[in-house]
C-alpha cells in the first residue's frame, strides 16, 4: 500500500484520492504477484509443452517465449490489467495533487531556501536541449515524462514521479522511495570497507530519491545528482531541503557531462541505462570512466542481463519494453554487462556485479551478514515480490 512518505512535499489528497491510491496499489500488487504467478503456471502446463513441439525443442530465449505467449489468453489478461494499472498510477496521484489545497510549486520555493542553507545547491541550464528519448515519449506512460514543463519554477512532474512511485511500488520500497539507494550506497560502504569517497555522482537521478540515500551512507561525501529535466531538480532540490540532507543537482546530459576528468570517486545509476539507446549507453558509460577517478567506481543499479536469467524470466523481464513505453529496454537486457563496461574503457578484470537485499528492512548487523555470504540470482531479482533483490554493475578504474 502506498505509504505517507517523510517529507514535506508530500501531498496526501483527500479521501477519494487516497482510496483510489490505495486501490491501484494494490491491484499492481495483485497483478505482479498473484497474476504473474497464475501466469507462470500457465506457461509451464500450456504453453511450454506446445512450444516444445512446435520448435522441436525447449525454447532458448525469452524472445521465443514471448511470441508463443501472445496467443495466449491468460498473458492477454495480464498485460492488460498491468497496462491499466500503470496508467492508473498516474491518474490516482494527479487527482491527489489537483485536490492539494496549497501550491505545490511555491512550497517546493520555500524548501528550496532551506536546502540552500544547508550548504546544497541548484544549477539549471536553460539551453541544454532535451533529448529525444525524454521529450518524444511518455516514458513509464507517465503523461509528459519527466521534463514537461508549463510555468515558472514548475516542479509538477517530480512532484507526480514522487507520489507515483509511492503508488507503483505499493510500500516495497523504503519510506522516502530510497531502498535502491540505500542498499547499493550501504552495500558499497560495508562490502569495501576501505574505500572512502569524498565525491558521487548520481546520474539521471530524476528526483533525487536515491542521491539522498548516499549523502545519508557518506555523509561527509559531496553527492551530486544530475538529470536533463528541469521540474524533476527542482523538486529534488526542495526534497533535499525537506530531508534535512546536502545534496547538490544540475541540469546535465549524461552521455556529455561537463566535469573535468578524475573528478569522482563514484559514479552510480540507478534503472538509468536502459532508458538509453546502445550508441548513449557507451557514450554515459565511456564519461563516467572518464570522470572518475583512478581507483573509482561505477556502479550501475538495473535488472539482470538476459545473459543471466532463465528464458521465462527474460521473456517476464522484458514486458516493459513492448508494452510500458521503454523503447530501448529489451535491447540493453540483451547486452553483455562485461562488454560494456569493457567498450568504455575499464578492465576486464576490474568488472564488478553484485545482488543485494533491501538495505531498509533489516538491521546492519543481518544485512552484512547476508551481502558477505554474496547473494545468487532467483526468482525475486529485480521482481516486485516478497523478498526482492537488487542487481548492479559496473567497475572499478585502474589505479595510476
Amino acid at each position: 500500500m502506498p505509504q505517507t512518505l517523510m517529507h514535506d512535499l508530500y501531498v496526501p489528497g483527500k479521501r477519494a484520492s487516497q482510496a483510489r491510491q490505495d486501490f491501484v496499489a494494490s491491484l499492481r500488487g495483485f497483478v505482479l504477484n498473484d497474476m504473474a504467478n497464475i501466469m507462470k503456471s500457465t506457461y509451464d502446463s500450456d504453453v511450454l509443452p506446445r512450444i516444445t513441439k512446435s520448435l522441436g525443442h525447449a525454447p532458448e530465449t525469452g524472445s521465443d517465449v514471448h511470441r508463443a505467449m501472445t496467443s495466449n489468453l491468460y498473458f492477454k489478461f495480464y498485460s492488460s490489467a498491468r497496462y491499466n494499472a500503470q496508467e492508473m498510477v498516474w491518474r490516482s496521484v494527479i487527482h491527489a495533487l489537483n485536490d492539494n489545497p496549497e501550491n505545490l510549486d511555491e512550497k517546493a520555493v520555500t524548501l528550496a531556501k532551506g536546502a540552500a542553507a544547508l550548504g546544497g545547491t541548484l544549477t539549471l541550464n536553460p539551453d541544454l536541449e532535451i533529448p529525444e528519448n525524454v521529450s518524444a515519449v511518455d516514458v513509464h506512460l507517465a503523461p509528459g515524462a519527466y521534463a514537461a514543463e508549463h510555468r515558472e519554477n514548475d516542479c509538477a512532474a517530480g512532484a507526480i514521479y514522487d507520489h507515483g512511485l509511492n503508488v507503483f511500488y505499493f510500500g516495497m520500497m523504503g519510506r522516502n522511495l530510497d531502498d535502491i539507494g540505500q542498499s547499493i550506497a550501504n552495500y558499497v560502504r560495508l562490502k569495501f570497507s576501505d574505500f572512502e569517497p569524498t565525491d558521487i555522482l548520481d546520474m539521471g537521478c530524476t528526483i533525487g530519491h536515491n542521491t539522498l540515500a548516499w549523502a545519508q551512507a557518506f555523509p561527509e561525501a559531496k553527492v551530486t545528482g544530475i538529470d536533463v529535466a528541469a521540474p524533476c531538480l527542482r523538486y529534488a532540490h526542495a526534497r533535499a531541503g525537506a530531508q534535512q540532507t546536502i545534496a547538490h543537482f544540475e541540469q546535465m546530459d549524461a552521455t556529455d557531462m561537463a566535469y573535468e576528468d578524475n573528478s569522482f570517486d563514484v559514479v552510480f545509476s540507478s534503472m538509468f541505462l536502459h532508458e538509453l539507446s546502445l550508441k548513449d549507453i557507451d557514450l554515459a558509460l565511456k564519461e563516467a570512466r572518464r570522470i572518475l577517478r583512478p581507483g573509482g567506481l561505477l556502479i550501475n543499479m538495473e535488472l539482470p542481463s538476459n545473459h543471466d536469467v532463465d528464458v521465462y524470466d527474460g521473456f517476464y523481464l522484458d514486458w516493459d519494453c513492448y508494452y510500458n513505453n521503454e523503447p530501448f529496454y529489451k535491447k540493453f537486457r540483451d547486452q553483455n554487462y562485461t562488454d560494456l563496461c569493457i567498450s568504455a574503457g575499464f578492465k576486464a578484470e576490474n568488472f564488478v556485479s553484485f545482488i543485494t537485499p533491501q538495505y531498509s528492512y533489516m538491521n546492519e548487523d543481518n544485512y552484512k551478514s547476508k551481502i558477505d555470504a554474496d547473494q545468487a540470482f532467483d526468482d525475486n531479482t529485480g521482481r516486485l515480490a516478497d523478498g526482492v533483490q537488487w542487481f548492479a554493475f559496473g567497475a572499478w578504474k585502474e589505479k595510476a
